[in-house]
């Protein structure tokens, strides 16, 4: 079957290969398309270019919306997570190199203040507030579907930017599953994140 992404090895892919592990199949027993953001997306599922997709929203609720597609998998809330991977999935994180880290300590403040901050406000925001705050084209020339994709995906916004041991467990253990590089490597996933720049933001931006 042809699966759409967002694109080829991008974290929509990653968790295409973790459903197909968790299955007993491989990634290589379906046929990855990359079809982008928003509109070429919608444009793939409505043309049949495609049979499956893993995306992101709106574009999900706009496609389980008008019928084009039955959501098998539903990462946009806790309870779909925790049942997909037993626990949660940390994405869309800050990442960099440990010696930026080291020699930037004032810039990484700032830019994990402007997330923590960033996540703060979602999290009392309403979903005209978050629209309002985002580029016209993100609509998708539907705002009532953005409201509603909004308010679906709220919930799986961290509320403090920090990752918990068991979130961190969660993702390598679906690495596992797909990645050979990562069968047998040993991390140390206390190593993985440092959580001084989440704590110092959450007292700055209460």
């Amino acid at each position: 079957m042809k699966v759409g992404v967002t694109a080829p090895g991008s974290s929509t892919n990653m968790l295409m290969n973790f459903v197909l592990a968790k299955a007993g199949l491989t990634p290589q027993d379906a046929s990855f398309v990359g079809v982008g953001s928003a509109t070429s997306a919608v444009a793939a599922i409505r043309k049949g270019e495609i049979d499956a997709i893993s995306h992101l929203e709106p574009v999900i609720s706009m496609l389980e919306r008008d019928g084009s597609i039955r959501v098998v998998v539903d990462t946009r809330t806790e309870e779909g997570t925790r049942a997909l991977f037993g626990g949660s999935n940390p994405a869309a994180v800050l990442y960099m190199k440990n010696d930026f880290i080291e020699k930037n300590p004032n810039t990484t403040q700032a830019l994990v203040d402007a997330l923590v901050k960033s996540l703060k406000w979602i999290a009392q925001a309403k979903p005209e507030d978050v629209a309002a705050a985002v580029p016209e084209e993100f609509l998708l020339g539907d705002k009532a579907l953005y409201l509603l994709a909004v308010e679906k995906s709220k919930p799986s916004y961290s509320q403090t930017g920090v990752i918990d041991p068991a979130g961190m467990k969660s993702t390598n253990d679906m690495l596992v599953q797909f990645d050979p590089d990562m069968k047998d490597a040993k991390v140390d996933l206390t190593k993985t994140f440092v959580d001084r720049f989440a704590k110092k933001a959450a007292e700055a931006v209460k």
